[in-house]
């Protein structure tokens, strides 16, 4: 199935189309319909959430009934049951992920109240154990230690400005951690049960859809758009106030690289915001020149960090050709970070057009991790929260896409960072980002990866009948401890 793109300008307001309220017809109308829309397709939810499945004899049971009650042609029933079948399903799958959301959490919280508890628990038997050995010495002055010395946990100590000390502070973190645990356990039991309990489904209000076909003039039988000006096929129910048909003069989308095609599908949604009535196109693109080779002639792939961006490029043959590293900065409002990200896209897409070559990266989940937010530290959980990871990468397709150059998503990232920093970090002299990239271009390829032989000289990693994952993943384990050491 090919992607579609979308199309968005407000909707022009021509002094020669504008009444004695300061609005067009065409959005007079607009308003008029949009009632009538929203009603519709509100009672269509309702409908399809009173099914346990809705199918293409329901559709055409429906879609008679919108026609008969709302006074709509065929066209525009089937563009409202479209628009309410699709704010079920998003309803259904925001809930599912919200579900799951909470459920990383209580996990968490689970985890970091037992650790907390058994940091306490091994503090006090701790001096428990001091106080009863200070009482055997005043007794019996020297003694022998029979008894194995505990592990101290968490010590004790005493807060001068806040006048408590580190058990108390720690007590009452598990107290509201509890509380916090109990509030997550309750919301999970509420949304667990979905066959009891219906999704609720918000239909905005001020919006109108018509859904397109291949095969109808201009790709949409009820919305055509001829390149200047829009035509709108009235319901019947409005035909005497209104007319048969409205239109209005919008113009063009304007562009640098402008792929919409002539013939195919059109989608319109024409929708109220900040004042202003918008309209937006969905279509099917047409194909651009691809600028970017084969893979097997050469790639280049990124390991995007929070402050950084990491690329290397490699030839036909998995050699290192060039490499860089792209300074990026993280946690900027909105519209900012956009304008950052683009920059550093815009100058990946200039290297991809010099080698001719397309770009792949891996894709990681910070699903997990952002549930764990609430027991790590402020700065990591801000860094975490600011950094934009998928909302880059979604740029640098969409951007690379529209000017040829291909991109590639679904390297696998196993070990890509351990292997590029005992691998080739030092041969060629690179930083951790971009050995990983290099890592992750000759994956790319396709290009078989070995264990180097350093990796003989330490004897906790079984090599033998092990493959390759598996004895990255012993030398992580090492490397981790060295680290925490």
């Amino acid at each position: 199935m090919r992607s579609t793109l979308s199309y968005v300008k407000g909707l022009p307001t021509p002094t020669e189309e504008m009444n004695a309220l300061g609005i067009t017809k065409f959005e007079e109308f607009l308003y008029a319909f949009s009632l009538i829309y929203r009603k519709a397709a509100v009672e269509t939810v309702n409908y399809i959430l009173s099914l346990v499945e809705f199918g293409n004899n329901e559709w055409n049971y429906w879609k008679s009934q919108l026609q008969v009650k709302y006074g709509i042609n065929a066209r525009q029933a089937n563009s409202i049951i479209s628009d309410a079948k699709g704010q079920v399903k998003s309803a259904l799958e925001c809930k599912k992920n919200y579900l799951d959301t909470l459920k990383g959490k209580l996990k968490s919280a689970k985890k970091w109240l037992k650790e907390k508890e058994d940091l306490l628990s091994k503090g006090r038997k701790y001096v428990d154990y001091i106080l009863e050995e200070q009482a055997k010495w005043k007794r019996d002055k020297p003694h022998i230690r029979k008894n194995k010395v505990p592990a101290r946990g968490l010590p004790l100590s005493m807060s001068i400005n806040r006048k408590t000390s580190s058990w108390q502070e720690l007590k009452f973190k598990i107290h509201n951690k509890k509380r916090y645990i109990q509030k997550l356990e309750n919301q999970i039991k509420h949304l667990s049960d979905f066959d009891k309990k219906p999704v609720q489904v918000k239909v905005p209000p001020n919006q109108v859809f018509a859904v397109g076909s291949s095969d109808e003039t201009l790709g949409n039988q009820i919305c055509q758009w001829d390149g200047d000006v829009v035509t709108f096929r009235v319901p019947y129910c409005l035909e005497k106030r209104f007319g048969t048909h409205v239109s209005t003069r919008i113009g063009n989308f304007d562009r640098n690289v402008n792929r919409l095609p002539k013939k195919g599908s059109r989608t319109w949604h024409f929708f109220h915001k900040n004042g202003k009535w918008n309209a937006a196109v969905q279509f099917t693109p047409q194909k651009v020149k691809s600028v970017s080779r084969h893979s097997d002639w050469g790639c280049i792939a990124i390991d995007l960090n929070p402050s950084s961006v990491g690329w290397a490029y490699v030839d036909k043959d998995g050699n290192l050709k060039d490499h860089g590293t792209i300074s990026l900065q993280s946690g900027l409002p909105k519209g900012k970070q956009q304008a950052e990200y683009l920059r550093v896209i815009k100058i990946l897409h200039e290297k991809a057009q010099k080698y001719a070559c397309p770009i792949g990266h891996e894709v990681l989940d910070f699903a997990k991790k952002k549930e764990t937010l609430r027991e790590q530290g402020k700065t990591y959980s801000r860094m975490l929260s600011g950094w934009g990871y998928k909302k880059f990468f979604e740029l640098l397709k969409a951007y690379c896409n529209n000017r040829g150059v291909y991109v590639y998503d679904k390297i696998r990232p196993e070990y890509s960072s351990i292997s590029g920093m005992i691998k080739v970090a030092r041969m060629y002299g690179l930083g951790s980002d971009e050995s990983a990239a290099y890592i992750l271009a000759r994956r790319f390829m396709r290009l078989r990866e070995r264990v180097p032989a350093s990796l003989y000289a330490y004897p906790d990693v079984k090599l033998i009948g092990k493959s390759v994952w598996s004895q990255f993943n012993q030398r992580a384990e090492i490397l981790k401890v060295s680290w925490c050491n």
